[in-house]
């Protein structure tokens, strides 16, 4: 059960499932009449429930960001968001959520279409990173939140922030973009083009219909993540982790034994875990939107990234993420400074990789809570005058 108290060292946690009945208009032009979302939120509203705060997820994440589920499973990103911790649930209220095309029980390829009766599988829209904000727009609403102290969240969660400054500025006092990009490099967006293809050449995908047909394609989604995982790393850590040290193994259905390299039976078990927990056609469906994020590029107007945004911001890199590099936020800094909007940078040095935006980094939590903190205090401030 979801921890209580109001205060002190224990989280509240609190899990729904809200259906938002306003019709979503998506980017492609399809309109979803109604979708699902779940959500978590932790800590509480205050009366002028002006102190929430939105943690939006990135590719594989999902609406359990911090505590223990049900089922004992530790939040994504428990290390951060608590009673204490640099997103302190005993100051603000934090709402966390599965976006639509995500499989954790919101809209999703995985969801049945009630138009058909099926599962949505391959038929699912296609989605762009504005769709997901515009579905977290409706949340706020149906939960009566007013504005968010903050948005905040990494890799493709910081892209969502992004877009949040520029659509709704008159929502959002401070943005906290972490080990994002303005767009997908070429080498990124080839990643995820292998990723797809090895999803797609798996006997049971179907063209997308296996879970009509009672089938997963489990086989090419192990190999999926095994190519994704090897970019969240940085080769420092793979290194100092497994360098070439091999294994003794059991061979399959045979009285052998081999060897096999360390790093080998580590991304097996990451692939052989991910394809037990995610779907298939989520994977190429948020792919996909990774790809085609383009915050440099409006063909509905001439304006300049950033250029309608009003909020604060704090953009944070880290040395060995070579899939977001420290260049990519600096391209994102001169954005801003372009603009002439307040923004302050943390450079973290870490050998972890893309994955250090999720990992404990004392540098990297203190300049988080120091950002909030300052902002929660300003926000008091401006409005006991």
């Amino acid at each position: 059960m979801p921890q209580t108290e109001k205060n002190g060292d224990t989280l509240k946690r609190s899990t729904k499932t809200i259906t938002i009945t306003k019709t979503l208009k998506l980017s492609c032009g399809v309109s979803l009449e109604q979708h699902d979302l779940v959500y978590e939120t932790y800590g509480h509203l205050n009366k002028a429930k002006n102190n929430a705060i939105l943690i939006c997820h990135a590719l594989s994440g999902n609406h359990h960001a911090a505590g223990k589920d049900d089922n004992g499973n530790i939040g994504w990103w428990d290390n951060y968001i608590g009673p204490n911790k640099a997103i302190d649930t005993n100051k603000f209220f934090v709402v966390s959520l599965t976006n639509i095309g995500s499989c954790f029980g919101s809209t999703g390829p995985n969801t049945i279409n009630p138009k058909t009766g099926k599962f949505w599988a391959a038929e699912f829209p296609t989605l762009h990173v504005t769709d997901w904000v515009n579905s977290q727009k409706m949340l706020m609403d149906a939960i009566q939140i007013k504005g968010w102290m903050a948005v905040i969240g990494g890799s493709l969660g910081g892209m969502q922030v992004m877009e949040w400054s520029v659509l709704y500025p008159n929502l959002i006092k401070n943005s906290v973009i972490i080990a994002a990009a303005l767009k997908l490099s070429a080498q990124n967006i080839a990643f995820n083009e292998i990723a797809r293809r090895s999803i797609k050449s798996d006997e049971n995908f179907k063209n997308g219909d296996y879970l009509n047909l009672g089938l997963n394609p489990s086989k090419g989604l192990a190999l999926a993540r095994m190519v994704g995982h090897i970019t969240y790393l940085s080769d420092d850590i793979l290194g100092s982790k497994f360098g070439r040290s091999t294994k003794t193994v059991q061979l399959e259905n045979q009285a052998d034994v081999n060897s096999e390299f360390e790093i080998a039976s580590y991304l097996n078990y990451q692939g052989d875990k991910f394809k037990k927990s995610f779907d298939a056609n989520s994977y190429i469906l948020i792919t996909q939107m990774l790809d085609m994020f383009n915050f440099e590029s409006d063909s509905k107007s001439n304006k300049q990234p950033f250029e309608d945004a009003k909020c604060k911001f704090l953009v944070i890199s880290f040395t060995s993420d070579w899939r977001f590099s420290p260049e990519c936020s600096n391209q994102i800094i001169q954005k801003l400074m372009d603009t002439n909007k307040r923004v302050t940078y943390l450079k973290i040095e870490s050998d972890k990789g893309h994955d250090s935006f999720l990992l404990p980094d004392e540098r990297y939590e203190n300049g988080l809570r120091v950002f909030l903190n300052r902002a929660l205090e300003e926000f008091e401030e401006l409005n006991s005058d």
